[in-house]
């Protein structure tokens, strides 16, 4: 790269970071193994107005980073490195000129295959997910950057109906309520969402009374999010091909089922693995991947039951749909394709909540994670 592209590199990463009212810095995780052109995690910069990408550039170079999660106060990032054996965390500190990253430090996952992060609303705990090993872990973030020793752990026990997925437990996720007081993971091998207590202070999480919700045997739930109204809460099942809207209560952590339905068009009959779920910023619509039918699946939102009615199925462009992302502003939806290394934009209709395609793609080798960087009052 010769000095002349470097500085305007540097300039527009400097400058979009301070107009964030125009354009918004992004990250995407990926995986790089395989044959994979990928080398680790990679930044881009979103036109606002346009739904335009520019062209990713590596950010970092890291061994199979498939999820990632951004500091709220905007200086780090974090991902998991999803390898055999055992699994750890990366702390990144971002820099502040160019957007790249630079490992700060590194610490265990308690447990193997470690697939999802979160960062509790206090911004002092990393909170991790680990699919081989069926547990789920807290991590303390100190005030540079990295990471402590793990401060609490719980390991989850059972099976499932299907012997190919279920054969022992398989923690998917890993979600805070918005009060910072509960911790939801949702357990794809033994059907269950397990409701934990959260001491943000000690970084502990414990057992908490009800201790799960349950979800249809063979279902698999994967990933789980709550409405912004925080009533509401939902979890895409991975191996069942649905979407269960919960009611929240928000004073035990209980969740009670109010409805199942299906991610899928009438009369599929091929395979298919469901991935990410959310919900749109304006509470109105919430979305879901279909990896296998290839689709993001809309839905629209009763504001009073929390229940859900079918809008579409988008389809254009999108190959193998592992994740993807909503803007805080709620314009666009960036959808990762792992199989198609790519990174596709829609614009989001505000009154229907339909994807509707911009045209603006960019490559990315097997991209499994779309995160935005933004900075709120924390610290």
């Amino acid at each position: 790269m010769g000095m002349k592209v470097l500085i305007t590199v540097v300039y527009l990463f400097t400058a979009v970071s301070a107009a964030s009212a125009e354009s918004l810095p992004i990250y995407f995780g990926t995986y790089t193994g395989g044959g994979s052109s990928s080398k680790g995690i990679y930044r881009s910069v979103l036109d606002l107005e346009t739904g335009k990408l520019s062209d990713p550039v590596l950010a970092v170079e890291a061994a199979n980073p498939s999820f990632l999660e951004t500091h709220p106060n905007g200086k780090f990032l974090y991902a998991v490195s999803e390898l055999g054996g055992a699994g750890s965390v990366s702390a990144f500190t971002i820099e502040s000129d160019t957007g790249n990253l630079r490992l700060l430090n590194k610490q265990p996952s308690g447990g193997a295959g470690p697939c999802h992060v979160s960062i509790d609303h206090t911004g002092r705990n990393l909170l991790v997910a680990n699919y081989g090993g069926g547990s789920a872990s807290v991590i303390p973030i100190k005030a540079d950057g990295r990471l402590g020793e793990p401060t609490g752990f719980v390991q989850h026990e059972g099976s499932g109906v299907n012997p190919k997925r279920q054969s022992g437990p398989h923690a998917h996720s890993i979600n805070v309520s918005p009060d910072n007081r509960f911790a939801f993971v949702a357990d794809l091998g033994i059907d269950k969402i397990m409701i934990y207590r959260l001491d943000g202070e000690k970084g502990t999480i414990v057992a908490n009374d009800p201790p799960f919700a349950q979800v249809k045997p063979g279902a698999g739930p994967r990933r789980f999010v709550f409405h912004p109204s925080g009533k509401f809460a939902y979890v895409i099942n991975e191996l069942g091909g649905t979407v269960t809207a919960f009611a929240y209560e928000p004073a035990s952590g209980a969740l009670t089922e109010i409805q199942t339905v299906t991610t899928l068009p009438k009369g599929f009959q091929g395979s298919n693995a469901c991935a990410e779920i959310r919900v749109h910023p304006s509470g109105k619509f919430l979305y879901g991947s279909n990896r296998g039918h290839d689709s993001i699946v809309v839905y629209r939102i009763d504001a009073a039951k929390g229940t859900l009615t079918f809008v579409e199925h988008e389809t254009t462009d999108i190959k193998t749909p592992r994740n993807f992302n909503i803007v805080p502003t709620g314009k666009f939806c960036l959808v990762a394709n792992q199989d198609g290394d790519s990174v596709v934009v829609f614009r989001i209709d505000p009154e229907t909540g339909a994807l509707e395609p911009t045209g603006h793609k960019v490559s990315v080798g097997r991209p499994v994670c779309v995160r935005f960087l933004q900075r709120n009052s924390i610290k």
